[in-house]
């Protein structure tokens, strides 16, 4: 049997699962692949400039959108599931309706929103257009996914991320203004691409407005800002408040050594749509064991992978910027290391979304998000630029800690089994995970050292291969389970 005739008999729920997580790592795999070349084409100044743009982006579109593509777009697709066509339409009705509201509120106070955010009068009339043009694609992809229609996704994902890159390349090389050039060039591939789609599912749904579904979804959503909006603080808060507090410059270099700690989150993106609805079947099962045991072996993984990348961070950093960024390399170990314990909150959220105790979620990261902003203050002005990364370390700790707390008392009140993970596992990987990544970040000053311990490790690794790789069979196999109950 051929590969394509072997590839037709897959449910088309597989391959639309392993198109999706294709789709989502070429978003970000193209944004990594093409930053060596920005960094040189924009220096640390203007690379800082569309740094912080991009955290006031992710922020004021929480206001502007209030998240509605997020759970309460993928619910009402399922709630009104005889009517979805025109449920999307509707949506996409509201979206654009919030985007205007938000784009006259700034018009009547363009000078203050303009000095408030330290951005031009272009930029933010650029992120206005970006933040309703994106809202206009993610509500469709999500409805491409619903009905399992990977193709129009796959093409459309590969046309823009493309785009992107190469228009931004020949503006900065073109323009005096670099910075706003670079985000021209993704505001005008996103509004030429994006805009297309809006008017299609509008079209097609003939529904701009609907009392019922702009009610639901409004009262679904405005409760969680607050979290939203605390997600997005602390992924972006630092760079804001470095931008202001110290410099344009060092919010470049903070900015670039951010993204190279990212890199590991698509992992942690594609293993958590993995693990969250088989998380939530065996809660509805009450097979606690299966789930804890499976959160540790979780753990490990995630904690390896991004051992491995402050491990190899000064050679990952030298191929991605040149000398003028180089201290962004104490930045990369502390940011790294929050992302593994940003994966560990979602092993205990799952709890909160399932049992529907949206309080908590709310209460943990409002609270997270608030001790951000005041432990930046105190040690940026203490410390520096380089104090930031640890505070969002720390900040992520008590995060992934609150959350813990949070599913511990949740599962008290509904009489659920309290002792679904094992704190000593957890507590004692966390430890070694924390321990090794600050051990890596001393021998920075010391390759041979490093050296050493990477090659160790590697030893370790093929010797204990076995283990891994039956974990891995175990993750692919859950997902091909799920998707296909879906």
């Amino acid at each position: 049997m051929s590969f394509s005739e072997k590839y037709k008999k897959i449910p088309v729920q597989i391959k639309a699962s392993f198109w999706f997580l294709v789709c989502s790592v070429m978003q970000r795999g193209i944004s990594v692949i093409t930053t060596p070349i920005f960094t040189r084409l924009l220096n640390t100044e203007e690379y800082g400039q569309v740094g912080v743009f991009n955290s006031w982006l992710d922020i004021v579109s929480v206001f502007v959108t209030l998240r509605l593509y997020y759970g309460v777009f993928v619910q009402g697709l399922v709630k009104y599931e005889e009517d979805k066509i025109k449920y999307a339409s509707s949506m996409q009705g509201l979206g654009l309706t919030l985007s205007i509201i938000w784009t006259i509120v700034y018009f009547l106070f363009r000078n203050y929103w303009n000095e408030l955010f330290k951005l031009t009068t272009t930029q933010m009339l650029a992120m206005m257009l970006m933040i309703w043009a994106t809202g206009a694609f993610r509500f469709w992809a999500a409805t491409k996914r619903n009905e399992f229609e990977y193709r129009a996704l796959v093409i459309i994902t590969i046309i823009v991320s493309v785009l992107k890159p190469l228009l931004g390349i020949y503006l900065v090389t073109h323009s005096e203004d670099k910075a706003t050039a670079r985000i021209l060039a993704i505001a005008i591939v996103e509004i030429a691409a994006y805009s297309l789609l809006f008017f299609i599912q509008v079209i097609r749904g003939k529904q701009f407005y609907s009392k019922k579904y702009w009610k639901h979804a409004l009262m679904f959503n405005i409760p969680l800002i607050p979290h939203y909006l605390s997600q997005t603080v602390l992924n972006s808060s630092d760079r804001i408040m470095i931008r202001n507090m110290v410099g344009v410059s060092e919010a470049g270099i903070y900015t670039l050594a951010y993204n190279v700690s990212k890199i590991m989150s698509m992992f942690n993106q594609a293993l958590t749509q993995t693990l969250n609805p088989w998380i939530y079947q065996k809660i509805k099962a009450k097979q606690e064991n299966e789930i804890g045991k499976m959160g540790c072996f979780s753990l490990l993984f995630v904690g390896g992978l991004n051992l491995a990348l402050i491990a190899f961070a000064p050679e990952i950093l030298s191929f991605f910027a040149p000398e003028a960024y180089h201290e962004a390399i104490w930045v990369i170990p502390p940011v790294a290391l929050s992302v593994y314990f940003q994966f560990s909150y979602n092993l205990f959220a799952c709890f909160e979304f399932y049992f529907e105790k949206t309080k908590f979620i709310m209460i943990a990261s409002v609270g997270g998000a608030v001790l951000n902003i005041i432990l930046n203050y105190v040690f940026i002005n203490i410390f520096g630029y380089i104090a930031a990364g640890y505070t969002t370390l720390f900040c992520y700790m008590v995060y992934a800690i609150s959350h813990y707390i949070c599913m511990k008392r949740i599962c008290s009140k509904i009489d659920y089994c309290k002792d679904i993970y094992d704190e000593k596992s957890i507590l004692m990987i966390s430890m070694a995970i924390l321990t090794s990544g600050i051990l890596l970040l001393v021998t920075y000053k010391n390759n041979v050292i490093r050296y050493i311990i990477i090659c160790i490790s590697i030893i370790i690794i093929i010797f204990k291969r076995r283990i891994i790789l039956d974990y891995i069979k175990t993750l692919i196999s859950t997902k091909r389970k799920n998707q296909v109950e879906l």
